[in-house]
């Protein structure tokens, strides 16, 4: 029985040894099953899973670029950006957390905060009722913006409570520091980022810049992980704009046009001041000038710039491109003799002028001193169709000024052969013809540079975040006239004040020549007939060696045409570029040709 039982023992111990390693063999396989799967997910990661868990810790925050400056020529600030923060929380992750944990700054030591001494602490930062303040960030909204318009300061502090869900995002502020002072020019933004008006939409794409970003790991309780990912993709701040505008005399030419403008009642002014040598706008004043911080309290037609969009006949001032066109073909001179009678009859079409007057003896001097229609079409007839169409077209009539503002006016010059009967010779005076402000400016620009036009400049420069500056040169320098025209026409319109009509245009230390020009407007509803007059003047200071050429318009001015003058905003605008800029005074003897052939 003993040996019987040995043997049993025997037997049964292969088996426990077995069942051992069995039971080891199916462990192994299990660990390596296991240690597979880690390896796949967290090594390999065939389906995505790790990269998607990451993905879903991820935090992108945009780092907003710094708009440009807006600047005019002395580095005066126009428009500029400043930073500002949004309060935003993750209602998700702040509705759950009724703890957090707070560095400490002065202990170094991590401290547990209440979640509702957190909200405490921020409803003081923000000015915010705390029941208002914990309604806000209790819910199920993953973004909901809290508040607004934050000071860095003020964010540095919140960011220092490091309430779980609850981030400030940074973005920028425009704000315009001279208000209304070329307002219209500089324009304003949309939803305070993109450009919507003025220079702020036209130039959009050089100011803003481009966006970095931030990418950071955020965890289950809402706080950043200290050694998870942190990628920084820097923001490209925009370029600063410098402008040709002196704000100085911008602020008194729109001063000077708002008061003739209330003073008269006229719909709108506008007055312009370019420098003839370089071509810069030093000024461009529209009334009713919107302040940018505020655009909506004036109507919104008063937010461009009529100086450039508004196209109407601009009526005598033009008779300088007709006398221009006249010396420079060699078909008459500034002594010339016409005998002029009181009205005056072409092609069945009959013209008359301003003031009544018999007979009379003139030179073309005298003509356009006297602003003399029936002269002026008597003298310009001796151009053909084709040449006086080509003459307005060379002074620019018909080719928006392009200083960089939206809308600019290319005004209405009809091809010469779609002119009717009389067309064909008001043209040669102002009328069926339509051009805007600064159109008009570049053409007498022209004259006072010894008959070189340039292109109107209104962008000085751009300066990139570095400094950089990238200077816009005059473009596209035309010799319109030879210098001997330009020098006779100048002599025209120097004697229109000293000889002629235009008396009040003259300014005490400085020899001036200038042109006046009246037009019947247009009515805006679209009935036929007309609806009041455009008055202007425009001339250019000191004529010995021109520098400032400075047009003055006003839309509908109640009263007689005949006797409304835009003389005293013409000189006051003039005599205050001549001592912004030091212009000395004349030295030379004025010009006085003769009015009336002998």
């Amino acid at each position: 029985m003993a040996q019987n039982t040995g043997k049993a023992r025997k037997a049964k111990a292969p088996s426990a040894t077995r069942r051992l390693r069995l039971g080891l063999g199916v462990m192994l396989t299990l660990l390596l099953v296991v240690g597979g799967k880690l390896f796949l997910v967290q090594g390999i990661d065939v389906g995505g899973m790790a990269e998607a868990a990451l993905q879903n810790r991820l935090t992108p925050v945009e780092l907003p670029a710094e708009r440009g400056s807006i600047l005019d020529a002395n580095g005066t600030v126009l428009a500029s950006s400043v930073i500002r923060y949004n309060v935003v929380v993750d209602q998700r992750v702040n509705t759950k957390t009724e703890t957090f944990r707070r560095f400490d700054e002065v202990t170094e030591k991590h401290v547990k905060v209440s979640r509702d001494q957190g909200i405490s602490e921020l409803a003081v930062l923000l000015g915010m009722d705390q029941k208002t303040l914990k309604d806000a960030v209790t819910g199920t909204q993953p973004y909901y913006i809290v508040a607004k318009d934050i000071k860095p300061d003020v964010e540095d502090r919140i960011s220092k409570l490091q309430i779980p869900g609850i981030v400030t995002v940074g973005t920028s502020k425009r704000v315009y520091p001279n208000g209304s002072v070329a307002g219209g020019i500089v324009g304003f933004l949309r939803d305070g980022t993109t450009g919507q008006a003025g220079l702020e939409q036209t130039q959009d794409e050089v100011l803003k810049g481009v966006p970095g970003k931030r990418l950071f790991e955020i965890g289950a309780d809402g706080l950043r992980i200290p050694v998870g990912v942190d990628q920084l993709t820097p923001a490209v701040n925009g370029k600063d704009i410098k402008l040709t505008l002196n704000s100085d005399l911008q602020y008194f030419a729109q001063q000077a046009i708002q008061s003739q403008r209330d003073k008269l009642s006229a719909e709108w002014g506008v007055v312009i001041v370019q420098d003839i040598k370089t071509g810069d706008i030093v000024a461009m004043a529209d009334t009713n000038s919107p302040d940018p911080n505020d655009p909506g309290k004036v109507d919104a037609q008063d937010r461009g710039i009529r100086a450039v969009t508004a196209a109407y006949e601009p009526g005598s001032v033009e008779k300088m491109i007709t006398a221009a066109a006249l010396i420079e073909e060699g078909k008459s001179s500034p002594l010339e003799k016409f005998t002029i009678p009181p009205s005056y009859t072409v092609d069945g079409q009959t013209f008359n002028d301003s003031f009544a007057h018999g007979t009379e003896d003139r030179t073309l001097a005298g003509i356009l001193g006297w602003s003399m229609n029936t002269g002026t079409v008597m003298a310009g007839q001796r151009l053909s169709k084709e040449q006086r169409y080509n003459w307005l077209k060379k002074f620019g009539i018909g080719e928006a000024p392009d200083v960089g503002l939206p809308a600019e006016a290319k005004g209405i010059l009809t091809p010469h052969e779609q002119w009717d009967g009389r067309q064909e010779y008001t043209v040669l005076f102002g009328q069926g013809v339509s051009q805007s402000t600064l159109q008009t400016v570049r053409a007498f620009q022209s004259i006072g540079n010894n008959g070189v036009m340039l292109q109107p400049r209104l962008i000085d420069s751009y300066i990139a975040p570095d400094g950089t500056v990238e200077k816009v040169p005059a473009q596209d320098p035309r010799q319109i006239v030879s210098p001997d025209t330009a020098r006779q026409v100048r002599d025209i319109l120097e004697s229109a004040v000293t000889e002629g009509q235009i008396k009040e245009a003259g300014l005490d230390g400085y020899r001036v020549g200038a042109k006046t020009g009246t037009s019947q407007s247009p009515c805006d509803d679209g009935t036929a007939g007309f609806c009041g007059f455009t008055a202007s003047m425009v001339g250019m200071a000191p004529m010995d060696d021109p520098r400032f050429i400075v047009e003055v318009v006003l839309q509908r001015p109640k009263g007689d045409i005949y006797g409304i003058s835009n003389g005293p905003v013409f000189r006051s605008v003039l005599s205050q570029a001549l001592r912004t800029y030091n212009v000395p005074p004349s030295t030379g003897e004025p010009v006085r040709l003769p009015q009336y052939a002998k």
